[in-house]
């Protein structure tokens, strides 16, 4: 945004002629004596954030001119960047309103062409500019409306009853407790650094890239890793459930007048970059490009439910920096996206059910039990009491309390939305898997489908992410495998998803030959397994597969060669006090390692398989 200040014995403006963008006007202007003139420019990515700057400009000015009265004066000839007039008009009312409480305010109307005189009083201070410069970010009218929202808070229990907070015992459900506080506080940033970021520098998943903007990560072979495991995971588990995968762009026109109107319905806030001739903005999900395919397909009811399924690496939405830490939220992240065409209501309903359970299944094959999330339910006053039996019916699904959150008035698309929200070790919550029913989009983007009676209508939409970004499931798991110490538990990953799921260590040279052999073997089967061939003593190497979470810890000497067997030490049947060693022959090890990751997505180690050859990513 540009401000011209002018301290001014008066202005004198009259209206001539309006422009296909002038807000609605009656008069033929005015004559305003004594006052501090603010010629305003709204630029693009201007938000209310840069207009509140920019009243504190005006205030800070008029104060030491001693002015008692403003006039607003919208000036396109300040900036070859302006905002839609839309934008521009909005953020000039909230101006007049934010500066009234203190000033006398008028403001000239925007979009008409006007003959002005003005009486600049010449001191000093009477000629001033300012350039408040807005992030490229925008505020959409949901996020705007979400800050206003009134929330009526809820606990669904497993009896079907629809409890009022504060009449709810939580004595016997601690977890929930910190989710429904957190919720009500609505505090997102974070205090403290929590303990996942540790863990994943040390264990050399991921680190913070200062070259680029916050919010964007770096991932070491072993993040890579783990990410890619993920990534295949969900992606097999959504096209097993029936879904089309699609590959659509991360960037859209700005412009677009269909995807405009979405933007200002999505609760996000955006990136901006400009193009040669067009701004553009980063998606921040799948929505739009699937939507505008959806709009090209023809689809008849036979084809309903149609699930479309895109992995998104990357999608983006700037958060605010409070609320940048780790891999908890970021700016820049990969969510897998399923959206589903559904004939009416009751065909939505269903499929919502079907993804709730097919959620719970994808979480609990990742490694994050029901027990390590807590359910949250958004829903409008209107359609839960519609459709109170199918609602209360999902509480059945994991037999625990669920938090509800309802609204008198629907603010987004959404009529109904789930969260598995997980809560970490500084009692911050965040949402993994969630599914959306939306009924406005489909009519927006002009998606048909042919009914049984040759009529077109449009869908019901529902959003779908089963386990929600793949960083955050990341930062999940390393929460969790924190939080099992005060369980008397080894912090671990799930051994599908360990980077290294074997170590064979040689207590001396002459059995190294034996390791490598041993670890070329399971690897052929599929099993992550190197060799600690460095120049250290057992019991350092010990240490150190254990420092880094390796689930089987193999010893191999004179005697384990001679009898043919491997002394193992095995992670998740151990605790902080006492390690589980067990004997057993290379085979037994091999089926007991393809039985706890049958089913799962397989990639080779990720580094090479002889510690001396690797190097340090930190």
């Amino acid at each position: 945004m540009k401000i011209l200040l002018l301290h001014s014995d008066y202005i004198e403006y009259e209206v001539k002629k309006k422009t296909r963008f002038a807000e609605p006007f009656e008069g033929k202007g005015e004559r305003v004596e004594e006052a501090l003139v603010v010629f305003v420019s709204v630029e693009k990515g201007d938000t209310e954030e840069t207009a509140l700057r920019a009243v504190e400009e005006i205030k800070d000015v008029a104060g030491k001119v001693n002015a008692d009265r403003i006039v607003l004066y919208p000036y396109a000839h300040l900036s070859s960047d302006l905002a839609d007039a839309e934008t521009a008009v909005n953020l000039l009312k909230f101006m007049e309103s934010e500066l009234s409480d203190e000033f006398e305010v008028h403001r000239s109307p925007f979009g008409w062409y006007k003959a002005f005189k003005i009486s600049c009083k010449g001191h000093p201070l009477s000629e001033l500019s300012r350039e408040i410069r807005g992030e490229d970010i925008e505020l959409t009218q949901a996020l705007r409306d979400e800050e206003k929202a009134k929330s009526y808070w809820y606990i669904l229990t497993p009896e079907k009853e629809l409890v009022e907070l504060n009449k709810f015992d939580f004595s016997r459900y601690e977890n929930l407790k910190k989710f429904v506080d957190y919720e009500i506080a609505k505090r997102r940033a974070a205090d403290r650094v929590p303990p996942h970021v540790e863990l994943m520098k040390r264990l050399e998943i991921a680190d913070y890239e200062e070259a680029s903007d916050s919010g964007h990560m770096r991932y070491y072979p072993n993040g890579r890793l783990i990410k890619s495991l993920l990534e295949m995971f969900v992606t097999e588990k959504c096209i097993e459930y029936g879904a089309m995968e699609v590959e659509t762009p991360i960037m859209y026109d700005r412009s677009h007048p269909t995807l405009r109107k979405y933007l200002e319905r999505f609760p996000a806030r955006q990136y901006i970059i400009k193009g040669d001739k067009r701004d553009f903005f980063l998606r921040f999900a799948a929505c739009f490009g699937q939507f505008l395919m959806n709009a090209q397909t023809t689809v008849t009811y036979k084809h309903l439910p149609l699930r479309m399924y895109e992995l998104t690496r990357y999608s983006f939405r700037k958060e605010q920096r409070g609320e940048l830490v780790g891999l908890r939220r970021l700016r820049a992240f990969t969510m897998p996206d399923m959206h589903t065409m559904a004939r009416d209501i009751d065909e939505a309903k269903e499929e919502f059910y079907n993804q709730y359970r097919l959620s719970v299944e994808v979480l609990e094959e990742i490694g994050l039990e029901p027990e390590d999330y807590e359910v949250a339910i958004r829903i409008t006053r209107d359609f839960y009491d519609e459709n109170r039996d199918f609602i209360h019916s999902i509480a059945e699904i994991l037999n625990k309390p669920i938090l509800i959150e309802m609204w008198d008035r629907r603010f987004f698309y959404f009529v109904l939305k789930f969260e598995f929200n997980f809560v970490d070790a500084l009692d911050k919550a965040s949402a993994l898997s969630t599914v959306q029913i939306d009924v406005e989009n489909a009519e927006r983007y002009g998606i048909t489908y042919i009914d049984s009676d040759g009529s077109e209508k449009h869908p019901l939409i529902l959003h779908c992410s089963a386990s929600g970004a793949i960083e955050r499931v990341i930062y999940a798991l390393l929460e969790k495998a924190h939080l099992s110490v005060d369980k008397d538990r080894l912090p671990m990953l799930p051994v599908w998803l360990s980077p290294t799921q074997v170590r064979i260590i040689p207590i001396a040279e002459r059995h190294l030959e034996k390791a490598i052999e041993i670890a070329r073997k399971l690897n052929e089967y599929r099993i992550r397994a190197d060799v600690d061939d460095r120049e250290e003593t057992t019991a350092k190497k010990v240490r150190d597969a254990a420092t880094n979470w390796v689930p089987y810890i193999a010893v191999i000497g004179d005697r384990e060669i001679e009898e043919e067997i491997l002394t193992v030490t095995i992670r998740e049947e151990s605790t902080i006090e006492r390690q589980k060693r067990v004997k057993m022959t290379v085979e037994e090890l091999i089926e007991r390692v393809k039985s706890e990751t049958e089913g799962k997505p397989y990639k080779p180690l990720p580094m090479h398989f002889l510690l001396s050859r690797r190097p340090s990513m930190r």
